[in-house]
């Protein structure tokens, strides 16, 4: 599941925000997911971390990105313009940010079982 960007950068991209004073990666995961989709999740895994310095055209940042399941009927709120569920292999165009890359990670980890090493330059 993806969202439409209602912001620049604008494309489609996995849920997800930033960080509250205060707030733990995990509360923060579940209740960006809420905010963007409407959906309730329950994270099950985390598939790892992102912090190429051009990940992210506005400035530099790192996420932390976890699998999740779902539950609720999924809804574009907040910055999303729009909600919907890809294949695979019918992924829409642009993808914001390294999306791409974490999608590739999310498919090795669910037809392999292995979660990506990290990525040392």
């Amino acid at each position: 599941m993806l969202i439409r960007r209602k912001n620049p950068p604008h494309g489609w991209a996995l849920p997800g925000g930033f960080v509250d004073v205060g707030e733990s990666l995990e509360q923060a995961a579940v209740r960006e997911a809420e905010e963007e989709t409407a959906l309730r999740v329950k994270l099950k895994i985390l598939l790892g971390c992102y912090s190429d310095p051009a990940r992210d055209p506005r400035s530099h940042t790192a996420s932390a990105v976890y699998v999740a399941e779902a539950a609720g009927e999924p809804r574009a709120q907040d910055d999303a313009a729009g909600v919907a569920i890809f294949s695979p292999e019918g992924l829409p165009s642009p993808l914001a940010f390294d999306h791409a890359r974490i999608l590739r990670d999310y498919l090795m980890w669910r037809q392999q079982g292995k979660l990506p090493g990290p990525q040392i330059p």
